[in-house]
């Protein structure tokens, strides 16, 4: 078992160390990956402005609230705008909700948070903690994706040492990818931009992938829609911490880390 991890790191470092060292390769196609990027970024774009077509009509005065929210105050207005039309036209609501997540989540665009507060706002507690963690899952793999199709290059080019960094981090935890992907979405060690468009590049397999995101963002999202019950309350997205919240994160950082611990005391027992 022991040999074939090994086989498979020696494996992903030498495809890694290959995709590193051929810049002038990487030179002549980052223009090319850019110019693709651009169209499947201005395809969501015209998806994004079909669904706001197709939403059900809004007051004049209303229009200006449907808009991304970039703090809380945004996320307020458009809460009370939505939750006018939701019991009349729930799946339109929630359509343009799942679309939205996901738009911001595939592109790396900040104003996720506030749609995680907006959630527990709008939707009953279990409903808002399963979308977003599948918009979170769905979202993060869409990124993953499009790093994996025509990001690499332009991941190793602009990154590149931080990128050689996690290798090395990710090789040691390869046995345990699972539990590892968990522990990075539930503490904020690394950005969650970074993790997705740097996965693929060290062959992070996307099951794992997926799986580990949808279960590590669990707990901050409980915490994220649990503030959204009290949406008028907040001043700030920062105030959905505190020091219980913490230490709630703290708690199941450290649960999700116990399976691996376990597994290699057994090993030593066995051994």
């Amino acid at each position: 078992m022991q040999g074939a991890c090994k086989l498979n790191n020696d494996s992903s470092t030498t495809q890694f160390t290959s995709l590193k060292s051929k810049p002038e390769e990487n030179n002549r196609s980052s223009t090319g990956s850019f110019v693709i990027l651009g169209l499947i970024f201005l395809t969501s774009i015209v998806a994004l402005g079909i669904v706001y077509l197709n939403f059900p009509k809004v007051e004049e005065s209303e229009k200006q609230h449907i808009k991304l929210p970039r703090d809380i105050e945004d996320a307020k207005r458009l809460g009370n705008v939505l939750s006018r039309y939701k019991d009349k036209f729930y799946i339109q609501v929630l359509g343009a909700y799942f679309i939205t997540y996901i738009f911001l989540q595939s592109f790396a665009i900040p104003g996720s948070i506030f749609l995680s507060i907006l959630s527990g706002f709008l939707f009953p507690f279990p409903l808002a903690l399963f979308l977003v963690c599948l918009c979170s899952g769905l979202g993060a793999s869409f990124c993953y994706s499009l790093s994996y199709l025509v990001g690499k290059r332009l991941v190793m080019k602009y990154i590149p040492q931080r990128v050689t960094e996690w290798q090395s981090h990710v090789d040691k935890h390869r046995q345990h990818l699972l539990n590892y992907i968990i522990f990075l979405r539930i503490t904020p060690f690394l950005p969650n931009w970074f993790i997705n468009i740097t996965s693929p590049v060290i062959n992070v397999p996307i099951v794992p992938f997926f799986v580990g995101t949808f279960l590590g963002v669990i707990p901050p999202t409980f915490i994220a829609i649990q503030a959204g019950t009290t949406l008028h309350q907040l001043t700030s997205s920062s105030d959905m911490l505190s020091w219980t919240s913490i230490g709630m994160l703290a708690l199941f950082a450290v649960i999700s880390l116990l399976p691996v611990i376990f597994k290699k005391k057994l090993q030593e027992k066995i051994d």
